[in-house]
């Protein structure tokens, strides 16, 4: 019997202008249980010389994940609902092939545990139906988790983009990033 009610109308939608670098996104997932007390998110300084601006590193569940495809053990996986997971701790081999060949540069690697691990857009509480633990707490809303009609809706002047454009390479993603209105996909410089 299959108790999964993950909501395939729910999506993850990251908006960077909003971000106030106060980390309760990263303690929120630390205290997740299936975490062993690691966060799986990360807040990072855009330019710490030059700004205060902070962005959350969040692991974007591409549609085809290259993570996985440079995995040579077969630890990491995507799974019906799009989520793509942190290594199995069975096969993970520590050798960092996924940490380097993500282009959003999501992957760490627990050096104390030789372990790939990553957001897992909180998988234990969104297959129940629950909103991922960083969207709960962040108090910007620069994480939010919902329809894409609500985001629609609570910002009439942004437009969620989950197209990327990497040098030749395009990703597509499960997680949205908010751009302005308008913006179909993010094209990264590669130079």
């Amino acid at each position: 019997m299959n108790t999964t009610t993950f909501r395939t109308d729910q999506e993850f939608f990251f908006d960077p202008q909003r971000c106030i670098g106060c980390h309760a996104c990263e303690m929120a997932c630390a205290e997740c249980e299936t975490n062993g007390q690691t966060a799986m998110i990360h807040v990072d300084y855009v330019d710490r010389f030059l700004t205060t601006q902070t962005s959350v590193q969040v692991c974007m569940h591409c549609e085809d994940p290259v993570c996985a495809k440079v995995c040579p053990a077969d630890a990491i996986t995507k799974d019906e609902f799009g989520i793509v997971h942190s290594a199995n701790t069975a096969r993970c081999i520590a050798c960092s092939n996924c940490v380097q060949a993500c282009p959003f540069g999501v992957p760490k690697k627990v050096e104390p545990l030789d372990l790939m691990m990553k957001c897992n857009m909180c998988y234990d509480r969104t297959s129940a139906g629950k909103k991922p633990m960083c969207a709960t707490v962040c108090p910007s809303g620069a994480l939010f988790y919902g329809t894409r009609e609500q985001i629609t809706r609570n910002r009439p002047k942004s437009s969620p983009v989950n197209t990327f454009r990497f040098g030749q390479q395009l990703v597509k993603t499960k997680v949205n990033i908010m751009m302005p209105k308008g913006a179909t996909e993010l094209i990264v410089d590669s130079e």
